[in-house]
């Protein structure tokens, strides 16, 4: 019988991460589920259409029109009521709909509660009435303080047919606001179900940095500009420690929005070093996490903030620093191994930076060894997901 798989999420819209999700689970569906039809309801649904010749739909209403201008906010509540129907409607004609990992359930950075969580409660809450499964497939949740936002994720966590998350933190955190998680597992994050790419040898002593356009969470927008300078005057002084250390540095970002942060780092350099030949500092063009990949593979140590820059790291077993904005950037780096090896990017410290980067090249090869030991374990574990999931697909 051919099962009707609807994809709902912040896809196509500039993330590399959550495309990556994406790829994984197309993947699947692919090998899998051969015969099933697809489609999507997602951010980017013009850019899902042109990667993936399937159909797509805008997730909000009003930001599908606001190119025309619609901008005032009487639009805007029209818009939540519309879709309302036009959830319901997508949602009714499927036997499935699959949230593909993400942190859907996760205010880590500034989010309002009638912007995705609103869509993720509509879609849950449409899955029940018309009796479409919703699955959320390894998703992320962390402890959300603002209680709309907290009741709003939790309402749709509740709904949804079937729920797996990407760490332990995270299905505890939706535990410690209320929902019964007693019957949902805990997997490995999607993206390490991707091939790795095939590539060339690291350059010695190479260094990729990941950046981010980082202001802070949910709760610091009082003092966005604050931590954002920092963050950024940081990465600046460490970019020049690396390149007056005989360093080639590799920048790379994880959003389209991060574009600003990687100039800036680059005119910086540039502007205090400057006879230093352009081949030392490089900014690669990326368009998806496997461009990402492919690039992050040609260094030997890499230095991150987004969450699946860091991923990508440890897939490619490149020793790595975090510099995280969430919980589960150090969830993730102690499940391999680096825990020491982490700092919060709203509070860097410069002198710190320096001290753990050369403590974790000196534990290089303890370290390599093992991620690589982690890395087999992570399949095996994504491969009892997917029969899980599979199962989920195929029953009435």
């Amino acid at each position: 019988m051919t099962r009707r798989i609807g994809l709902f999420g912040l896809l196509g819209s500039g993330n590399l991460g959550n495309d990556g999700s994406l790829d994984a689970v197309l993947g699947f569906l692919e090998e899998r589920h051969p015969d099933a039809v697809v489609d999507f309801m997602c951010m980017g649904a013009e850019k899902v259409r042109e990667c993936y010749g399937l159909p797509a739909i805008p997730l909000q209403w009003y930001y599908a029109k606001e190119r025309s201008g619609a901008t005032t906010i009487p639009l805007k509540v029209l818009g939540k009521g519309i879709d309302a129907v036009r959830t319901a409607r997508w949602v009714a004609r499927h036997d499935v709909v699959i949230v593909p990992g993400m942190g859907v359930l996760e205010a880590s950075l500034p989010l309002r509660a009638w912007g995705f969580p609103y869509a993720l409660l509509l879609l849950c809450a449409s899955g029940r009435l018309f009796r479409t499964k919703v699955a959320l497939v390894t998703v992320g949740s962390n402890l959300i303080k603002k209680r709309l936002t907290r009741l709003v994720f939790t309402t749709a966590a509740r709904l949804a047919h079937y729920r797996s998350y990407r760490d332990a933190f995270s299905k505890d955190s939706l535990r410690r606001m209320g929902v019964d998680t007693s019957r949902d597992e805990v997997y490995p994050d999607l993206v390490f179900a991707l091939p790795a790419p095939d590539h060339p040898a690291a350059a010695p002593g190479s260094v990729g940095v990941g950046v981010m356009a980082y202001y802070g969470g949910n709760d610091d927008r009082g003092r966005a500009g604050e931590i954002h300078s920092r963050y950024v005057n940081t990465l600046k002084r460490f970019v020049r420690w690396l390149v007056d250390e005989g360093r080639s540095v590799r920048l790379f970002v994880g959003d389209q929005v991060d574009q600003e942060v990687l100039q800036e780092i680059m005119a910086d350099v540039r502007a205090h070093r400057p006879d230093l030949a352009p081949s030392r500092v490089t900014a690669p063009r990326v368009s998806s996490l496997d461009d990402l990949m492919r690039e992050m593979a040609a260094v030997d140590t890499v230095v991150a903030t987004r969450y699946h820059n860091v991923l990508c790291a440890l897939k490619l077993g490149k020793p790595t620093l975090s510099l995280g904005y969430a919980r589960k950037n150090e969830v993730l780096m102690a499940g391999l191994g680096l825990a020491e090896f982490c700092q919060p990017a709203d509070a860097l410290d410069f002198s710190l930076l320096v001290k753990q980067f050369t403590e974790l090249e000196r534990q290089r090869e303890k370290l390599v060894r093992a991620m690589a030991e982690r890395n087999e374990a992570t399949a095996r574990e994504l491969h009892r997901q997917f029969d899980v999931l599979s199962e989920v697909i195929s029953l009435h």
